[in-house]
């Protein structure tokens, strides 16, 4: 029987990639992509008979969420994640937010509303589930952070033989060995993993990546590197969670 994993936000689809390669079909909904459910042919398949399907949604339309909900509440959903856009959100932008408010007054909670909306989907489907987001105001918005982690905390995940980044490697160091804090809401039974940390000492002294760090731009490519989920975390969190939610789904049917 075929067994779903839905991403949302999700354009590089890194964190599915677990999934994908044990066989299960996946998908990643975001507005980047160009065809719609029903006629997508952006399909990439594994050898395990896994796919990844890139999908067009206008997320921040709730009529989106509503249609994504219908079509998947009777199939045989595992795993829900979800990865808001945060530029409204993050404290590392909060030299905009003034200037920002001044526009819409509304910006952060309108922002915050599609991370609920997230979890709300995920809670109807009844699937474990986390939200990505940065160091940011969803924690006041919102609610504070179930967890939170950096890369290097779960570089251990990352083999020896594929310890390069097969996409980024002059930005983002080898076994995801640097720091940037992220935070995760989580809920339907999710279950953090246990860290398997790598040295990120050797990143210039403070285990910071001075390459992603220096990388501006608003270009796609570098939203693309600076928000890639982390490699060992996506193999961990596919790890510790394919059990629980294959039993979660079991005992639903």
């Amino acid at each position: 029987m075929t067994k779903f994993v839905l991403s949302l936000y999700d354009y590089t689809a890194e964190a599915l990639r677990p999934w994908a390669k044990a066989g299960y079909t996946c998908i990643a909904f975001d507005i980047k992509h160009d065809e719609e459910y029903e006629d997508c042919t952006n399909v990439e398949t594994f050898e395990s008979g896994g796919t990844i399907m890139y999908v067009y949604a206008d997320l921040h339309d709730h009529k989106t969420l509503n249609a994504i909900h219908s079509e998947f509440s009777d199939k045989p959903v595992l795993f829900g994640m979800a990865f808001p856009v945060c530029t409204d959100l993050a404290v590392s932008g909060a030299a905009h937010f003034a200037k920002k408010r001044a526009k819409d007054p509304e910006f952060q909670n309108k922002a915050a509303g599609h991370a609920i909306a997230a979890e709300y989907l995920f809670e109807m489907l009844q699937i474990p589930y986390f939200i990505e987001n940065p160091v940011s105001v969803l924690s006041s918005l919102w609610r504070k952070p179930d967890h939170s982690f950096h890369p290097f905390e779960y570089g251990g995940y990352i083999s020896d033989s594929e310890k390069d980044h097969p996409r980024w490697p002059d930005y983002i160091p080898a076994q995801d060995a640097y720091k940037k804090k992220t935070c995760l809401w989580t809920g339907g039974g999710f279950v953090m993993p246990d860290r398997k940390p790598v040295d990120c000492s050797a990143y210039y002294g403070n285990g910071y990546s001075r390459p992603m760090m220096k990388l501006g731009g608003k270009s796609q490519r570098t939203k693309d590197i600076r928000s890639a989920t982390p490699r060992g975390f996506a193999q961990a969190a596919y790890e510790f969670n394919r059990s629980t939610a294959q039993a979660q789904r079991q005992a639903a049917e």
